[in-house]
């Protein structure tokens, strides 16, 4: 029967929670933004439009970061580069007060990118920290 893996150490444990942190923060970051702004904020038609529906596929990764599922994180790392291209054509392309909200979407996807990324990559050099045998025979 293998051994569970040892704890994390508390400073790795702090770059972990903090990345899940940022990753969490940033998520709901983008479906509030999302919200907000093709509602009441600067939507395209006058009382709303349908773009609103691109925050319904933010929410599928939220249950998966609150439940910190690894692989979530990294699947989502590569679909907010979608919600990234959204907002530099839009930054581009848009008027006042839109192309800001376009910026503000930009941010948060290079930060729920960033968290992610650093996220996976603490876990993993994590979890290879171990798993590393501990043989001290051979010197």
């Amino acid at each position: 029967m293998p051994l569970p893996p040892p704890p994390l150490t508390p400073t790795a444990l702090r770059h972990v929670q903090l990345t899940r942190f940022m990753a969490v923060g940033s998520l709901l970051g983008l479906i509030v933004l999302s919200l907000c702004w093709e509602l009441w904020l600067a939507p395209l038609r006058p009382g709303g439009s349908w773009l609103v529906l691109k925050a319904l596929p933010l929410l599928l990764p939220l249950v998966g970061l609150l439940k910190n599922r690894m692989y979530t994180y990294r699947w989502v790392s590569l679909v907010v580069w979608l919600y990234f291209t959204e907002g530099v054509v839009r930054a581009q392309g848009d008027r006042w007060p839109s192309n800001a909200y376009a910026g503000i979407e930009i941010v948060l996807c290079l930060t729920l990118f960033v968290a992610c990324a650093l996220h996976v990559r603490l876990r993993l050099r994590n979890a290879v920290l171990a798993a590393a045998p501990l043989d001290m025979t051979h010197g």
